[in-house]
């Protein structure tokens, strides 16, 4: 019979592994102290200070066999708990680093091996074992309880995410009576379906009856080039679609075999997001159908839309050169800093190309002037420089566009009906300072211009950023809509979706805002002292806002404790007054980060019942300015020619202005977002009340991870995302464009998950067009590597069987 009471003597190999255990504890509690010290010197939380002098003392009793020890750590673990669940309740994700650790210890401390380690008598646990476990059970129930009473109390108190600020609706019913668009849904003629950019398909064969039986029609490559996020066309039996490498392709839209391929890069490739098509009225045989679309090495090209040969009518056989009156403001062209990424945009006979700009490497670079072509003979139509409203032709010789205004890289939209076409703005160079902005960079930076089709004049623009020194220029493209207005009568409306997380709709004749939006006070603090910072920001609040809650020091996460406690400390050392805190010469934290809230695959929309479908981003950009000596001195310059780098660890020049800028995604050392999942959500709104109907997490865990460690399981965290949706009329919304590479649809109605499949890499936007009879939903998956997912050169499209 085994004497209770006895003193026993422990195991060498059972007391070494509590050594081991012990200094491992005591290290990361001495961790916790001296960082945590710090974090509560700049105002942060004094956990890390009491649970590490908990873990110190715990494992000096623990070092010697002492049972106290594990006493007091499951002091410190009741502790840790308590306060864990008072900062963020139950949310799984942010719970992960702030008890991982300490519980994996508790367990640990509770096993056999561990328990014989300890010296003395067997002791408590051993002579009454169910008094033990009762205890721990009591001790665990009541600190859960009080961390999780401690959290109702505290939630109201809480920053509440914008996105339920208008309050949830039931889904609509035919709320619309009719598409906006008119399109058949048998072709997909335009990047983003039709000229109102709606991604939205009038077909209905396949349907959430169905659509769980789809399958793979065929996959094929598209180039040698991987990382394609272009959004196709699709005419008769032919698809179109362009690369990053400046190649045009046509490919059988049964079989995704290749009928044409066309290298317009002359060289130099770079991103594109699309090509256009145009049937030339009146004309037959060469040309009488065209491809069109911008190279990186700026020059506008059409092909023959049936052979792929360049069409020798249209500018110097068959290219426009866009570099034409582009010097910045020393006379120079630096090859690389001008390029058109996006679809031009077609209307009344001519084809509208605004352009991409390097960013922030210097004042006066390239200008962002828009310019209309016809679309027969390339010659230019009219071209808006906003720095010569008077002038819409070419610049005199010697002369230039304006430099260094903002510029519009994003796709387009056109309404053929009233003649407009509208440009979403960027910013003018340099991102984050503007004191030098003239009149004209303010008034139409970070906006959406509706300008006269005809004749370049601006009708109309409204500002959704003004004087931006975040980088939260317009990425979407605007979306057009008809909605139902008070008395039932259908109201012309545009919806402009921002990086910034608004959504703003206005009347698309007038732009006016048809939701109201509200001009509210910002932070003025903080800034450097030549900058003149707008004292309010227009907030689209009669609809979900997407910029996200703002921030506390509890949002801070890693995949440990120790960057996470990295995260909290790197928050309080920043200036951050909540949204659109002014960039300083100390660093500061931007939320929505510089990538944005929503980029460029903007929203799609039903426009039958009037329900906009949104992929949004939540994370952070942590950003600090450096005076020009200091730049200077670091040997920071503008990159060369064709994108060739010359920043240093990720500083951007801002040439010719005091201050150069020092922009990062806020990342902990192990390389992932400081702030907590999700980062990645999509979301329902209903357009006739302004009413959120869903929002989910929007990708998962798998291929995610930190040091090159990947996840091999789906788990719902919210990815970043990059890309668009799709609706069809079949009650579905398709996307694919999380770190996933998970290509999925969704029940509109509900936002349930009804049918996925795992791509070789993300994807861009998805179209859809039938051919004999059968629907396809097509997608170009070749990665996007702003997420970090897969790369790919696939083409991969979808049917149901035959």
């Amino acid at each position: 019979m085994v004497d209770q009471g006895a003193e026993h003597k422990p195991h060498i190999v059972a007391k070494c592994l509590m050594w081991l255990f012990a200094v491992v504890l005591g290290v990361i509690g001495l961790i916790y102290v001296g960082a945590g010290a710090y974090l509560a010197s700049l105002g942060g939380s004094i956990y890390y200070v009491v649970a590490g002098a908990l873990f110190v003392v715990a494992a000096h009793f623990l070092f010697h066999g002492k049972r106290l020890g594990a006493w007091i750590f499951g002091g410190a673990l009741a502790l840790s708990v308590i306060w864990a669940l008072w900062e963020v309740g139950f949310d799984w994700w942010a719970l992960m680093p702030r008890l991982l650790i300490p519980v994996a210890f508790g367990i640990w401390l509770l096993m056999p091996w561990a328990q014989t380690a300890l010296k003395g008598k067997l002791g408590f646990a051993a002579r009454v074992p169910a008094g033990a476990a009762g205890l721990i059970a009591a001790g665990t129930v009541v600190s859960v309880g009080l961390g999780a009473g401690l959290f109702a109390v505290n939630a109201p108190n809480l920053p509440q995410d914008p996105r339920f600020q208008t309050g949830m609706g039931a889904f609509p019913v035919a709320a619309n009576g009719g598409a906006a668009s008119g399109q058949t849904g048998e072709d997909w003629p335009y990047f983003g379906g039709d000229q109102g950019q709606q991604k939205y398909s009038p077909l209905d064969q396949i349907n959430l009856s169905n659509v769980s039986k789809l399958q793979v029609a065929w996959e094929m490559p598209v180039g040698k080039r991987p990382a394609n996020n272009a959004m196709p066309i699709k005419i008769d039996d032919t698809i179109y679609i362009c690369n990053g490498n400046s190649e045009l392709f046509s490919l059988d839209a049964r079989t995704g075999a290749e009928n044409w391929t066309f290298d317009a890069s002359e060289g130099h490739g770079s991103t594109c997001r699309g090509v256009t098509y145009y049937k030339a009225p009146g004309l037959s045989g060469e040309c009488a159908e065209r491809i069109i679309a911008g190279t990186g090495s700026a020059k506008l090209v059409a092909l023959d839309a049936k052979t792929g040969e360049a069409c020798s009518d249209f500018g110097n056989a068959g290219f426009v050169d866009l570099l034409v009156g582009m010097e910045d403001h020393e006379g120079k062209i630096i090859g690389g800093y001008y390029k058109v990424t996006s679809a031009p945009t077609f209307v009344r006979g001519k084809v509208v190309v605004g352009g991409w700009v390097t960013d922030g490497q210097y004042w006066g670079e390239a200008s962002g002037v828009i310019r209309a072509f016809d679309a027969v003979t390339g010659d230019m139509s009219w071209a808006w420089d906003m720095g010569r409203p008077d002038e819409p032709g070419q610049p005199p010789n010697g002369e230039s566009f304006t430099v260094a205004t903002p510029n519009s890289w994003a796709p387009a939209a056109a309404d053929e009906k009233l003649g407009l076409v509208y440009l979403p703005t960027g910013n003018a160079t340099p991102d984050f300072y503007g004191a030098q902005r003239r009149e004209f960079d303010d008034k139409y930076s970070s906006s959406v211009v509706a300008l006269d089709a005809t004749t370049g004049r601006v009708q109309w623009s409204f500002q959704t950023k003004h004087h931006d020194i975040w980088d939260h220029d317009i990425a979407s493209p605007p979306t057009l809509i008809d909605l139902p207005d008070s008395n039932g009568a259908l109201r012309q409306a545009l919806i402009q979706a921002t990086k910034a997380g608004e959504v703003f709709v206005l009347d698309r004749r007038t732009g006016e805002p048809i939701f109201d939006v509200t001009e509210t006070p910002m932070p003025q603090t903080g800034g450097v002292p030549e900058e003149r910072i707008s004292p309010t920001q227009p907030y689209s609040n009669s609809l979900p806002s997407f910029r996200g809650a703002d921030l506390t020091e509890a949002d801070m996460w890693g995949v440990s404790p120790f960057d996470q406690l990295y995260c909290r400390i790197m928050f309080k050392q920043a200036r951050y007054e909540g949204n659109n805190t002014p960039p300083g010469l100390t660093p500061s934290i931007q939320s929505p980060s510089t990538f944005g809230s929503i980029n460029w695959g903007g929203v799609s929309v039903d426009p039958i019942n009037g329900v906009m479908l949104v992929n949004n981003n939540r994370f952070a950009s942590y950003i600090k300015l450096l005076d020009r000596e200091t730049a200077d001195g670091m040997g920071i310059e503008p990159q060369g020619e064709w994108g060739d780098p010359r920043e240093v660890g990720g500083v951007v020049a801002q040439k010719f202005v005091p201050y150069a800028a020092f922009p990062q995604f806020w990342l902990t050392a192990l390389g992932v977002p400081c702030i907590d999942p999700p980062y990645g959500y999509i979301s329902a709104v209903d357009l006739n009340t302004g009413k959120l109907l869903w929002s989910n997490t929007f990708g998962s865990s798998k291929g995610q991870g930190a040091l090159g460690i990947k996840v091999p399981f789906e788990l719902p965290m919210g990815t970043p995302t990059h890309g668009g949706s799709m609706i069809t009329a079949g009650g579905l919304g398709f996307i694919s464009a999380a770190s996933d590479n998970i290509f999925r649809a969704y029940d509109l109605k509900t936002g349930e998950v009804v049918w996925q499949y795992e791509l070789p890499a993300a994807g861009g936007a998805p179209i859809s067009y039938t051919l004999d009879g059968e629907q396809y939903i097509t997608i170009m998956a070749g990665g996007q590597g702003a997420i970090q997912s897969r790369y790919s050169t696939k083409m991969v499209s979808f049917k149901l069987p035959s």
